[in-house]
């Protein structure tokens, strides 16, 4: 905290931006994690994302676990907002 900061100042939060960022960070460290083991990471995650399945996603850095800490509906939607915002 900022020392010099007006302490009447109200902070903005925003929830929605913080769990973006975290799944964005997820698929990084699980990308990085699956490259490292020599796995195509797009077809690894993809496959799980279609199937759930968690066997797609290597433990190597703890990512199998990383990953399921996020809703699997909410990366695909995260996804998508990506995909679309870039292409409109």
């Amino acid at each position: 905290m900022n020392p010099m900061r007006d302490v009447a100042e109200t902070v903005s939060y925003n929830s929605e931006e913080i769990r973006r960022e975290n799944i964005r960070e997820v698929l990084k460290h699980v990308e990085k994690a699956l490259s490292e083991r020599g796995y195509n990471a797009i077809n690894q995650l993809a496959g799980y994302l279609i199937s759930n399945d968690p066997a797609y996603i290597s433990s190597h850095n703890n990512a199998r676990s990383i990953i399921q800490s996020v809703e699997r509906h909410e990366i695909i939607e995260e996804l998508v907002r990506f995909y679309l915002e870039e292409h409109q």
